[in-house]
């Protein structure tokens, strides 16, 4: 199987991330049956390299997927984002200086799908 390092460089040849590219990405992250923060990082770089492109449609669906998923489905605090948590999606979000419509959709997801939703994330919707 190839690596993170390895699909990221191979995703991000052409400037865009099309339906085959989703599917294969989505095996890799998926094989253990968790996201863990190497892998939610890396499709935080993705996303900004690849905002505003002509991405499939599907590739928002998995990036939605696969953070919610890290973010909510952990040992620590299932179903709800705690304060450290909260950060380090605010760090992501603002880090490139801009919330694109994955990113706002992804808050929105969490807004609706988490016990809770931390003010300084409800503050990236305003």
């Amino acid at each position: 199987m190839k690596s993170l390092e390895q699909l990221k460089t191979e995703l991000l040849a052409d400037g865009v991330i099309d339906a085959a590219e989703v599917a294969e990405l989505e095996a890799v992250l998926m094989a253990d049956g968790k996201i863990d923060a190497e892998e939610a990082n890396m499709l935080f770089e993705l996303n900004n390299a690849v905002s505003g492109k002509a991405n499939h449609a599907s590739w928002e669906t998995l990036f939605i997927k696969a953070v919610s998923s890290y973010l909510l489905d952990d040992e620590g605090s299932a179903g709800e984002i705690d304060i450290d948590e909260a950060n380090w999606l605010y760090n992501k979000i603002k880090g490139d200086g801009a919330i694109d419509a994955v990113e706002k959709n992804l808050l929105l997801h969490l807004k609706k799908h988490s016990a809770n939703f931390p003010a300084n994330l409800e503050s990236l919707l305003a």
